[in-house]
């Protein structure tokens, strides 16, 4: 049992409500994606990772991942895994999860 997760504020798939992420891993709330609001995140959970591809973002050319929920397969955001930019590094590593796929849990279970 992981003692972090028991009260957190998790997020879940909007879908099913897997949970896939925890309020206190976001990095940034003001990002922007190219589906609107997005929310970065140091890591997720629940998930699975498409192939790997350079992808022409609005910051500029990336290698990510599209990221899916692992119960239902919904498309829930994408994973950085190289930057290009020198300026974009930070982001190498990280998840971004658009805001209207995901949702707070109302009562997240306490046996995770």
């Amino acid at each position: 049992m992981r003692e972090d997760l028991v009260r957190s504020r998790v997020y879940c798939c909007f879908k099913c409500r897997n949970i896939v992420a925890l309020h206190d891993d976001i990095l940034k709330k003001t990002y922007r994606d190219g589906h609107g609001r997005a929310f970065l995140f140091s890591h997720a959970m629940n998930i699975f990772e498409g192939p790997k591809a350079d992808q022409q973002l609005n910051s500029g050319v990336h290698m990510v991942s599209n990221a899916y929920c692992s119960d239902c397969g919904q498309l829930l955001g994408r994973k950085y895994h190289k930057a290009y930019e020198e300026r974009h590094m930070h982001k190498v590593g990280k998840i971004v999860l658009t805001k209207y796929k995901i949702a707070k849990a109302v009562d997240p279970p306490t046996y995770l």
